[in-house]
């Protein structure tokens, strides 16, 4: 089980999920979130997780030849376009500067539910409200789940995570205020119980 844990600002957190075993870290460079971080803490949790797990930045109010400049020259090894204010064309202008782009959607947005259909690595099946911690209604899933790499998000904690996966079978999963003690506050704790639930421990 592929496990990325997003909304980081700090190295001390980013080095507590790779130890926990995450295979990823994101970092939010959204302008109105409440996890965004500036660019030195990208930096910080990029060199961070250097070598250890894919680093990812995570943008949903930029344009995606600016988010791809802003990864490529932040060290990020992934851009993930999230949300509605991306097309497809974007992804052919983001992936023309960085090699590594994900999708992230949700249902509500009635998205081409095939990896890969917007030229991107891996897509992402988040909530109607992304970084919200709502849980949606998985059933919705059923009979449409993706195909092949693909990482479930929304609303997913320790509590859950384990069940969640055995009714969709995701490839990994996603996880940013299930890990929060308050908005935008990790807690190194809640990041090691989930991965281990995540990852049958």
């Amino acid at each position: 089980m592929y496990v990325k844990i997003c909304g980081l600002r700090t190295a001390e957190h980013a080095r507590v999920a790779v130890d926990a075993g995450a295979a990823a870290v994101g970092v939010v460079m959204n302008r109105t979130s409440s996890r965004r971080a500036t660019e030195d803490e990208a930096r910080e949790v990029v060199a961070a997780a250097r070598g250890r797990a894919d680093t990812v930045l995570v943008v949903n109010d930029m344009p995606a030849d600016q988010a791809a400049r802003t990864a490529r020259d932040l060290g990020f090894d992934v851009l993930q376009l999230h949300g509605r204010a991306y097309a497809e064309t974007d992804f052919g202008a983001a992936t023309a500067i960085v090699p590594r782009v994900w999708r992230a959607t949700s249902l509500d947005l009635d998205p081409p539910l095939q990896v890969g259909a917007w030229g991107e690595e891996m897509l992402l099946l988040d909530a109607p409200k992304p970084g919200s911690g709502e849980q949606w209604d998985l059933s919705e899933l059923a009979d449409r789940a993706p195909e092949g790499r693909w990482l479930l998000a929304g609303g997913l904690s320790a509590g859950n995570v384990a069940g969640a996966i055995a009714v969709v079978r995701p490839w990994g999963v996603d996880v940013s205020s299930g890990v929060e003690v308050a908005p935008g506050e990790k807690s190194a704790d809640l990041i090691h119980r989930f991965a281990t639930a995540a990852l049958g421990g």
